[in-house]
């Protein structure tokens, strides 16, 4: 079937491109022009991760109605003396002019707001006043209906404060003065995740193809696999486009769904383009010199059709693998990580695509000239390096010598491997798991000031990270305040405070212990109703909700890699042996990150505070685990198919395992190395879960590259030769049935 559909897609080249060129400008007009006066970005949103729990419970019962459908921004005012008569004067016509404004639907002056009779601060004017009585917020509220605030309201509020600002400015030079507001924020984030997707993109792009002009020796079979990776991209795009309709579409997915579509069609169209020009290049030595244009024409097809049949097969079930693992995430409850899910296995269906229709659609055209040295080869001194590398892998060489080395002593090989993987892996014994972080804004955002001045002076105006709330008496709610500030870790706690008929007290914690103090507070329950809240109660409740999720998502993931792998090999050895190889190296790589920014060893190089960092963000090591497992599947499929054709050729399993490397590795090691330059491009942007996501899966990619694909896996093999291809008896007829075949 795949070879004739490739037959017929490149002897039809003309119409597949048309098509492809039409759905992918469709694609781009979508996602970046907009159909409903909205494009992409402009709907995407950065809320953060959040699951139904103890911290959202408590979070409605003190919402209520009041401040469900509005927004706020703020102008901060900082290190200026309130009593100024200027400066009143400005607020109050701020504040004048902005209740003008059809919208607003009320703004606070804490200047305004008179003192109780015994002269202290009115409670209501509290969270609005820096403690040491040096700055303030002047607060607007915006009607926002079904959370849906208009842009041309935001923009009228916030170019009123940005006068006043700049009026407070003039008055006092040195003063700390910000605008800023949830809206802004979101803005803001979603700006650094475009300029830094962009950036990622111009970092990885040039740097691949630079790569693949070395592996090919010509701009022509290079460019072919970034077409297909820039129609990804495209395609990628206007998925989420149409998904931002179904669910919320996080600024993290946008960045991640491109990472994951540009590195696996690189990597696709890579081994479908080394793939036929081994193909062609045989069909054509044994035609001879003799063949006519037409005939000539016909192997090239031929060579499609192969081409299709056996990289493009390994491309669908490598493909398979990738999206069933990412499908165990549905199991998890947060939208963010339903929503990754959903766009990944869209952007794998769509790089799977570009390498079974569009890549053979392409060498319909150019085919017939990839056996023709490229013009780079014929620059002095420079074709010589390129024409090195060949396109296609010699009988011997650098795999097959290495594989006769380690296949010597393949035991204390493989146990080699695996103690310098277990090594690696170490710090992750000392994993704290834990999201939010104050440098989650990163200091490229517009709203980095606002958001770090409000949470040094501003501490009751920004949301608690725990609070006690209760069904009570204010006595018994004040005797649990109190207890709770006896706890280690625990600064103090505010007195009980009627919000919407409950008592809420705040809870203040030294740095990054926010998780563990509520996990200890949690853990001696008071006989009353009550509910521990906060940022860091809803971290903790995120968190769980992970965990819970966990073994399901991790059985999903095992058993259709297990079920594909099988199929493919007929054998269940190497299925059992590439999920455990594929664990060991991961948690290398989950060493790696924990030592990189968990321990701050990496804050220099990549630009974050480590200060700031309270452990490993839970999306983080869940998106790690699992696209570095269907990464590591992908050099798998690549490696066993190849293995398997020379065993099944007749080659004896330890001579089959060296030839199969021999076959495969040069491409496993460049497509390799383009997807560690995709994932460190990303990583040098600005989003801190970029950061930790691009290194530990460029880590993951090039550990399972090097040691784990070219030494642990053809020694643990070699090991276990005569039983490798071992299956019961009750399974041959299935693979005889639904097995990989030709």
């Amino acid at each position: 079937m795949l070879r004739t559909l490739g037959i017929l897609i490149a002897r039809h080249r003309f119409t597949s491109l048309l098509l492809w060129a039409l759905t992918i400008a469709a694609c781009v007009a979508t996602a970046l022009i907009g159909v409903t006066g909205e494009n992409l970005f402009q709907r995407l949103s950065s809320a953060g991760p959040t699951v139904e729990g103890e911290a959202s419970h408590a979070a409605n019962l003190l919402q209520g109605t009041e401040g469900a459908d509005t927004e706020s921004l703020s102008l901060l005012i900082h290190d200026v003396d309130l009593s100024a008569p200027d400066l009143g004067l400005i607020l109050t016509a701020a504040t004048t002019d902005l209740l003008e404004v059809d919208g607003v639907s009320e703004v606070i002056n804490p200047l305004a707001i008179p003192p109780l009779p015994d002269g202290s601060p009115n409670p209501a004017a509290v969270p609005l006043l820096v403690p040491d009585g040096t700055g303030l917020l002047l607060n607007a509220q915006m009607v926002a209906p079904d959370g849906d605030l208009s842009d041309d309201l935001l923009g009228e509020v916030e170019e009123r404060l940005g006068v006043a600002a700049d009026e407070v400015r003039q008055l006092e030079p040195d003063a700390t003065v910000e605008v800023g507001g949830t809206p802004l924020l979101v803005e803001s984030l979603v700006a650094v995740a475009e300029a830094d997707l962009q950036k990622g993109e111009l970092i990885a792009l040039p740097i691949a193809l630079l790569v693949m002009l070395v592996i090919f020796g010509g701009f022509l079979a290079a460019g072919i696999p970034l077409i297909g990776a820039l129609a990804s991209i495209a395609g990628a795009l206007g998925a989420l486009f149409g998904f931002s309709y179904l669910m919320e579409i996080d600024t993290t997915v946008l960045n991640v769904i491109t990472v994951i579509g540009l590195g696996l069609s690189i990597d696709y169209g890579l081994l479908i383009v080394s793939r036929f020009r081994e193909e062609f290049r045989a069909l054509v030595e044994r035609a001879g010199d003799s063949e006519t244009r037409t005939e000539r024409h016909e192997l090239m097809l031929q060579a499609v059709g192969i081409t299709a049949d056996t990289a493009g097969r390994t491309v669908l079930y490598s493909g398979l693998t990738f999206a069933i693992a990412t499908v165990g995430l549905l199991v998890f409850e947060p939208t963010i990580i339903r929503a990754i899910a959903i766009g990944a296995v869209s952007v794998v269906l769509i790089a799977i695509l570009t390498a079974l229709v569009l890549v053979p659609a392409l060498l319909g055209y150019f085919g017939e000239r990839l056996l023709k040295p490229g013009l780079l080869t014929r620059i002095p001194g420079l074709g010589p390096l390129l024409t090195r590398f060949g396109d296609v892998a010699p009988r011997e060489g650098v795999f097959s010598r290495l594989t006769r080395r380690v296949q010597r002593a393949p035991v204390l090989v493989a146990l080699g491997g695996i103690a310098v993987l277990l090594l690696l892996g170490s710090p992750a014994l000392n994993i704290n798991v834990s999201s939010g972080g104050a440098d989650a804004i990163p200091k490229a955002s517009t709203q980095y000031g606002f958001v770090t001045a409000l949470n040094d002076h501003f501490p009751l105006a920004t949301a608690p990270l725990v609070q006690l709330v209760s069904d009570t008496d204010e006595a018994s709610a004040a005797a649990w305040a109190e207890e709770v500030a006896t706890l280690p870790k625990v600064t103090g706690t505010t007195p009980p405070a009627l919000v919407n008929g409950h008592w809420v007290s705040r809870v203040g914690v030294d740095q990054n212990a926010g998780p563990a103090v509520v996990r200890e507070i949690r853990d001696y329950r008071p006989d009353f109703d009550h509910w521990v809240g906060g940022t860091d109660a809803a971290s903790v409740d995120y968190v769980d909700s992970l965990v819970a999720g966990a073994p399901w998502a991790a059985l999903i993931i095992a058993g259709a890699t297990f079920l594909l792998l099988f199929l493919m090999t007929g054998s269940v050895v190497i299925p059992l042996t590439a999920l455990v190889i594929s664990v060991i190296s991961l948690g290398a790589s989950v060493g790696i990150l924990v030592w990189g920014f968990q321990e701050g060893n990496l804050a220099g190089l990549l630009d974050f505070d480590a200060d700031t960092i309270a452990g490993v963000d839970p999306l983080v090591l869940t998106l790690v685990l699992t696209f570095g497992f269907g990464l590591a599947m992908d050099y798998e499929m690549f490696l066993l198919a190849r293995i398997k054709e020379h065993y099944e050729a007749g080659e004896a399993t330890r001579l089959a395992i060296e030839t199969g490397l021999q076959s495969s590795g040069r491409i496993i090691s460049s497509a390799a190395l383009i997807i560690v330059i995709v994932f460190a491009g990303f990583a040098t942007g600005n989003l801190l879960q970029m950061k930790q996501i691009g290194v530990a899966l460029a880590v993951a990619v090039l550990l399972d590259a090097t040691l784990v694909r070219t030494i642990v896996v053809p020694a643990v093999m070699t090991s276990l030769e005569k039983g490798l291809w071992w299956a019961p008896r009750w399974l041959h007829p299935i693979y005889a049935r639904f097995g990989m075949r030709e």
